[in-house]
């Protein structure tokens, strides 16, 4: 199935000028043109896309990318060098969960430091309601 840029743009999130940018630039290769020039993409380039888009957002340089296309395009003889490029990403990601992890913990324990100064807090307020209705005439506590 072949796609143009709009339905592109709508299946992969990416503008237009960003499509035609990553074209430019090598890092989405494999790219069809119909008989007028105008793109044509398939599902390959979506699947391409997805990949580019998961290396991006978990803060891969977009010329690593470019390198690992490169490599891609001169076939099986360098499955070992992506390969590591993969590992090495995954190592760095991994590092930045942990980080992103241990942050985390720091806000839950932070909330739950909240949550125990919001209860001492109602709990003098009960104790405090308490208080003075224990001086109330007997049809105020009927209320």
């Amino acid at each position: 199935m072949s796609y143009s840029m709009k339905e592109m743009n709508k299946k992969t999130g990416l503008s237009a000028p960003t499509l035609r940018y990553y074209e430019k630039e090598g890092i989405l290769p494999f790219i069809e043109r119909d008989e007028n020039g105008k793109r044509l993409y398939n599902d390959t380039n979506v699947e391409w896309i997805r990949f580019i888009l998961a290396l991006r957002s978990t803060g891969m340089p977009l010329a690593e990318i470019k390198r690992y296309v490169e490599l891609y395009k001169q076939g099986e003889s360098t499955i070992k060098e992506r390969k590591n490029m993969m590992l090495h990403h995954k190592e760095a990601v991994e590092e930045e969960m942990a980080k992103t992890f241990k942050y985390l913990e720091q806000i839950n324990y932070k909330l739950a430091l909240y949550d125990s100064l919001e209860a001492k807090i109602m709990q003098k307020e009960i104790k405090i309601q308490t208080q003075k209705s224990a001086g109330a005439p007997a049809d105020f506590l009927s209320i």
